[in-house]
């Protein structure tokens, strides 16, 4: 894997898992070889996200990951014997699992692996850090105080692991009503306020849109409709990313002599 770029947020219900698929379904648009890893294991959502697949095994006893709209990808929901089961583990079994999914699948030819992350600051960032070399991160928020508070938290961690912060998703960033007006129900400005303190872009500011809910539960993400408005939307996000991702390549290595 080229590279390896964690979607992380500091707390949950704000659209994490949607930007990630859709922005590893765009990307695969864009002609890269995409892998997309579902490491929240308490919530496994990409296999629907996606619309289900199956599994198979190589020859060498590594497992096949399915494809959809040109992305490979695994989660943990795909060894559920119960879609509704709860995993309820502790830190070495969240570790242990996490490099399965890494080593025990045969990727192949991989340019970005987009990791869909659980929330919050535990055991499965630490670990990921720990394990392979992170790109950068991009963190998703709404625009609300709430979840803004935790996502500082998220991007302190961060820096605490040494992973880069490529830029913040703003996401429900407001309801537009049916007379051209926008309701913003989250609050309004936080993405881009907490973009400005830390120095970082915001990628995307993404209104509430039926279309990318519908999308999430059938199996049909709003990126692969490229020309509509979502989905353009997802594809704007993913060309700033390729984008930084080539600034950081390109930029000079500093080294520090004392």
């Amino acid at each position: 894997m080229k590279q390896i770029v964690p979607i992380i947020s500091g707390k949950g219900g704000v659209g994490k898992s949607t930007v990630a698929v859709n922005l590893a379904v765009a990307l695969a648009q864009r002609g890269l070889q995409v892998a997309l890893i579902d490491s929240d294991f308490y919530g496994p959502s990409v296999p629907t996200m996606l619309g289900g697949g199956s599994l198979t095994v190589d020859h060498e006893g590594k497992i096949i990951p399915p494809v959809k709209y040109g992305v490979k990808y695994i989660s943990l929901g795909f060894f559920l014997s119960n879609p509704d089961e709860a995993v309820v583990w502790r830190g070495p079994m969240f570790t242990k699992a996490l490099t399965q999914l890494f080593g025990d699948v045969n990727w192949g030819a991989v340019d970005i692996c987009i990791v869909d992350m659980p929330p919050g600051t535990g055991d499965a960032q630490i670990s990921l850090a720990q394990m392979v070399t992170l790109t950068g991160a991009v963190v998703v928020t709404t625009p609300q105080e709430v979840a803004l508070a935790d996502v500082r938290k998220s991007i302190s961690m961060l820096r605490k692991v040494n992973v880069p912060l490529l830029g913040i998703v703003e996401n429900m960033a407001g309801f537009r009503l049916p007379d051209g007006g926008v309701a913003a129900i989250f609050g309004e400005g936080g993405g881009q306020r907490t973009a400005d303190e830390c120095g970082v872009p915001l990628l995307a500011s993404i209104p509430l849109d039926p279309v990318i809910r519908e999308g999430g539960d059938t199996g049909r993400p709003a990126a692969q409709e490229s020309e509509l408005g979502s989905g353009r939307l997802f594809g704007d996000i993913a060309e700033k990313v390729l984008a930084l991702l080539a600034a950081r390549a390109e930029a000079p290595q500093v080294q520090i002599v004392g």
